[in-house]
């Protein structure tokens, strides 16, 4: 897979990614992945079947699963290689647990982090977040997989500079390395 074929890191050390967002043409996100078609973002499940339709196979859906979609997440995790969806509470972990995916598959999971945009996810600061990151990484593995951490910097929308959304980035970034080295 596209993770896969990373280099090892040292031990101990992390890994940053950076996916690109996909609202944009099918020939935007292949000339942003290099032609891989692998490791986008999508906004909403809608893309994810575009881009799908067009060869794309490594797709973060990026916004915890809703109850009422869990069936056409599930339909494009058992279709792609990887479909990769967010989880920001115990209850969407719980929906995935009770579930399962058919043939051997996994849910592929990302622990959706709320550095400051009041949209979804779990404050990096809240109690329950580590807890709930070590009951997806240690809970059935599976069954769920956690990949990784995801943050997303939608509070940049407003801002009127590139100071301000340097800031943000940089708030952004500790918040989520704090959370990770704890």
């Amino acid at each position: 897979t596209f993770r896969e074929s990373l280099p090892a890191p040292p031990r101990n050390s992390l890994i940053l990614l950076l996916l690109p967002q996909s609202a944009i043409p099918r020939e935007g996100a292949e000339l942003a992945t290099g032609g891989t078609r692998r490791g986008i973002v999508v906004s909403t499940l809608a893309e994810a079947r575009f881009f799908a339709a067009g060869g794309f196979d490594d797709i973060l859906y990026a916004f915890p699963v809703p109850r009422w979609r869990l069936a056409e997440c599930s339909e494009l995790a058992q279709r792609l290689q990887e479909f990769q969806v967010l989880l920001d509470s115990p209850q969407g972990l719980e929906l995935l647990l009770q579930n399962a995916l058919p043939n051997g598959k996994r849910w592929l999971v990302w622990l959706k982090l709320d550095c400051g945009n009041g949209r979804a996810g779990i404050r990096p600061t809240d109690p329950g977040a580590l807890a709930l990151a070590r009951a997806i990484a240690q809970g059935s593995p599976q069954l769920v997989t956690l990949v990784g951490v995801y943050a997303h910097c939608g509070n940049t929308y407003g801002c009127r500079d590139i100071p301000a959304i340097q800031a943000i980035a940089r708030d952004t970034t500790a918040a989520v390395l704090e959370f990770v080295t704890a």
